[in-house]
């Protein structure tokens, strides 16, 4: 790891979840003259320091946004690369989350994935599941309105049985079925790539996180440079709503 901006001191408000949209690959691939689609390959091998930096940072789930339900509508060539460098990124992880004791797990749509890439999700879940040092969520064939909207058939058909009524959905209820119901809220979503759009990324978990854009190409992305954006969001206030002048009074009476 770097001895810069990574090795600083450690800030000690820290987001529990944080989101990464790793944009640029294709731009990244063109920029330095690359084959078609070796953007792709580049982007492969920036997720690894940013893992280590999460671990070391005390960091509980790291999100990253590998591949989108839209993504579908690329070339079939570039997605046939996609899904074979996912598959390749999964063998590669699972001896780097043994080594760092770090949960894999995956969001999104399987149903469109080959039988052998969803056995591989199965297995890297299954092999990893007793780990606690940080969380990996990989989000692949994922999009927040499917998410919703997977969310809010659960509780329909918990309905048709009579097993629900209607007016007793609320909020609190429709986040129990949403995909990582059971981790904390994304506090902190970066994009790279210099987009200003979410994208249809984690839309339910990220209601109130702290959104963070980058020029950088994800290829390029650093730990330096993800370190010096959770300084800045432990500078930033979360007000949640609420006022300033609330929060001061909540800190003072704790």
């Amino acid at each position: 790891m770097s001895t810069s901006a990574a090795s600083a001191p450690i800030p000690t408000l820290l987001p529990r979840h944080i989101a990464i949209i790793m944009d640029g690959n294709n731009r990244y691939g063109k920029a330095h003259d690359l084959g078609k689609g070796q953007g792709h390959v580049a982007g492969k091998d920036a997720l690894d320091p940013i893992v280590e930096y999460c671990v070391d940072a005390g960091i509980e789930v790291l999100t990253v946004f590998a591949f989108s339900s839209e993504n579908w509508q690329r070339p079939p060539s570039e997605v046939a690369l996609l899904m074979q460098l996912l598959a390749s990124t999964i063998h590669e992880q699972i001896p780097r989350m043994h080594e760092y004791r770090i949960r894999l797990r995956f969001i999104g749509d399987r149903s469109q994935l080959s039988a052998d890439l969803q056995a591989l999700m199965a297995d890297a879940e299954a092999k990893t599941a007793g780990f606690d040092a940080m969380t990996l969520v990989i989000a692949i064939s994922y999009g927040g309105q499917w998410d919703i909207a997977n969310a809010a058939k659960q509780l329909a058909q918990q309905v048709e049985l009579g097993q629900l009524r209607a007016e007793d959905i609320n909020k609190e209820m429709l986040n129990e079925y949403v995909q990582l119901a059971d981790e904390p809220a994304v506090d902190m979503l970066v994009r790279t790539g210099g987009e200003y759009r979410i994208s249809n990324f984690l839309l339910w978990q990220s209601a109130y996180a702290e959104l963070f854009f980058t020029q950088t190409l994800w290829p390029n992305f650093s730990a330096d440079e993800l370190a010096t954006m959770v300084t800045e969001f432990a500078q930033r206030q979360r007000r949640f709503g609420k006022t300033s002048e609330q929060l001061v009074i909540e800190q003072d009476s704790h």
